[in-house]
């Protein structure tokens, strides 16, 4: 790990510990070497470096453009290997940069809903993620966090220390043969699988 993303790993730790009392369940599931799609849900701001420490090596990060021209932000995130996405459509740019990322053999960690949600329930999935999976077959991880949409919700209401809990799912793995299944909406088609093992990750 570079030096800034090393302390922002620790502190993410710390804080995680400290005033969420953050449990990671079945973090052997991890896959901790070679390119990997961490897939979780999104619930606020805090999912991010929550979602980071559940890896014992650096991952890169989808955050949005307008945060990058902030003074402060903008020279900080990209030493946490942030890598800069326009909401408004489809970014391709920043699709290519996380093929890239992946295809060199790192971990990425991709929300499929898009956007976080507003009332703490899974949102259907975006065809991004799918698209990225047709264009590595890198692994997925599936991981459900809980509790962050109500420690810091969407629209406002404040920071509250409440537990939050990420469990992992078992990895999926992604063959030729599923890019060859008939029918319309390849994309679309594997991000649902995804999400659907997101979707039955629970507590117990």
């Amino acid at each position: 790990m570079k030096p800034y993303y090393w302390l922002g790993y620790h502190l993410s730790r710390l804080i995680g510990r400290l005033f969420f009392r953050l449990r990671i369940i079945h973090r052997e599931r991890m896959i901790q070497t070679g390119p990997v799609i961490l897939a979780m849900n999104h619930q606020s701001y805090l999912d991010p470096p929550l979602a980071g420490i559940t890896c014992d090596r650096a991952i890169y990060f989808l955050a949005r453009r307008t945060l990058v021209d902030v003074p402060v932000l903008g020279w900080l995130l990209p030493k946490l290997n942030v890598i800069p996405v326009n909401q408004e459509g489809v970014d391709r740019s920043a699709l290519k940069d996380l093929i890239r990322v992946l295809k060199s053999g790192n971990a990425a960690l991709v929300f499929p809903e898009g956007s976080r949600t507003l009332d703490g329930d899974l949102q259907p999935a975006q065809p991004g993620l799918g698209l990225v999976i047709a264009k590595t077959l890198a692994p997925v991880v599936p991981m459900r966090i809980f509790g962050a949409h109500e420690a810091l919700p969407r629209g406002g209401g404040g920071l509250h220390f409440v537990p939050i809990t990420i469990v992992v799912g078992e990895p999926i793995f992604f063959t030729a043969a599923d890019l060859e299944s008939p029918g319309k909406d390849l994309y679309g088609r594997l991000s649902k699988r995804v999400m659907d093992a997101i979707a039955v990750l629970r507590l117990n």
